[in-house]
């Protein structure tokens, strides 16, 4: 009798720790991730205090490094490398995510960090629209209260920090019509990426590696024509060669590009589009909050009520689907009376 209760709870505890292993995955190599990042292109390299300017290249470093290792990956598990699905459904994702990194960094010549960093916090939305169109999804009106929420919760923590000078990009250009179309841009092209790649792991039973494999290899083309046609490869082969010190640095780039992009396809595959956005806008709250703390920023009271805004609406999600999907207790009995050998669906 007491079978069917010791399968769901194994079958819960897998679940949560494959939760854990998702969420610290994209946290940890995002956040290291970011800082590489910020290393590379803002950091001055050399006697002569030279600045990388090929970002890119760093694009174009990260994909290959990727699509290698998912290659080898494929090889070593002896599975096939002929794609699952049509080429250009591959394809797609990466035009889209060529897009979305080509909006993020020119979207900071005329919008402020904190702006940009809120069109991140507001993932969920277009996620929740991408998914109604391509995937045919039909969310509950809970789903887009939570989604408004934790866009509201985030505006409140970014908007309303304690110090004044809060933004290194403020000059004036934050509200012009271009930086807000390309934060529009941004925000469409993301959310059309991770809804199409769920869409892709449900339609075809993909393997996570050979999605990662065709979708990076399409990128390392898309970036190597872009940095022929722009004459930035050999500048940016040239200043590697010269500076030993930011080739390690790319290299460690590329290293936790790789293995972010892993997480983020077991975490999409796994738990869908929509749990990837609400992980991703979580991420943006708590680098802040680390920051905080790290380097000993105060919190505004106006903060603390968007943390409590944000996390609130998560775990009230959460506990909201836990209980909506558990039976009521009659219904447990019947059914383990019935069907002693079978766990709760």
């Amino acid at each position: 009798m007491a079978e069917p209760s010791t399968t769901t709870g194994d079958v819960r505890e897998k679940k949560i720790w494959k939760g854990i292993f998702a969420v610290s995955g994209i946290m940890i190599t995002l956040v290291i991730y970011g800082v590489l990042q910020e290393k590379i292109m803002r950091v001055p390299y050399g006697v002569n205090k030279e600045y990388f300017k090929y970002s890119l290249f760093l694009v174009f470093c990260n994909r290959i490094t990727t699509s290698t290792v998912s290659a080898g990956v494929l090889l070593a598990s002896k599975k096939a490398l002929d794609p699952v699905a049509p080429v250009y459904k591959y394809c797609l994702i990466s035009v889209s995510n060529i897009l979305t990194t080509t909006c993020q960094y020119e979207a900071l010549k005329y919008v402020s960090f904190p702006v940009q960093t809120l069109a991140k916090c507001a993932k969920m939305i277009p996620v929740m629209i991408w998914g109604t169109c391509i995937m045919q999804k039909r969310y509950k009106g809970f789903d887009y209260l939570v989604a408004f929420l934790v866009t509201l919760g985030c505006s409140i923590f970014i908007l309303f920090p304690a110090g004044t000078d809060f933004s290194p990009y403020n000059s004036g250009r934050e509200n012009t019509v271009w930086g807000i179309s390309l934060m529009i841009g941004y925000l469409g092209f993301d959310g059309f990426t991770s809804t199409f790649q769920d869409k892709l792991f449900k339609g075809y039973n993909m393997e996570i590696h050979n999605q990662i494999f065709y979708t990076t290899t399409c990128s390392c083309l898309l970036s190597l024509t872009g940095l022929v046609l722009q004459g930035h490869l050999l500048p940016a082969i040239e200043f590697v060669y010269r500076h030993s010190d930011c080739f390690l640095d790319i290299v460690l780039l590329s290293t936790v590009a790789t293995a972010s992009q892993f997480f983020i396809s077991y975490t999409i595959r796994t738990f869908g589009a929509l749990t990837f956005a609400a992980i991703m806008t979580t991420r943006q709250l708590v680098s802040i909050m680390l920051s905080c703390v790290w380097f000993s920023h105060p919190l505004s009271w106006e903060q603390w009520i968007g943390a409590v805004i944000v996390f609130g609406s998560l775990y009230m999600k959460n506990f909201m689907k836990t209980a909506t999907q558990r039976p009521p207790p009659s219904e447990q009995t019947q059914t383990r009376a019935s069907s002693p050998v079978k766990g709760i669906p």
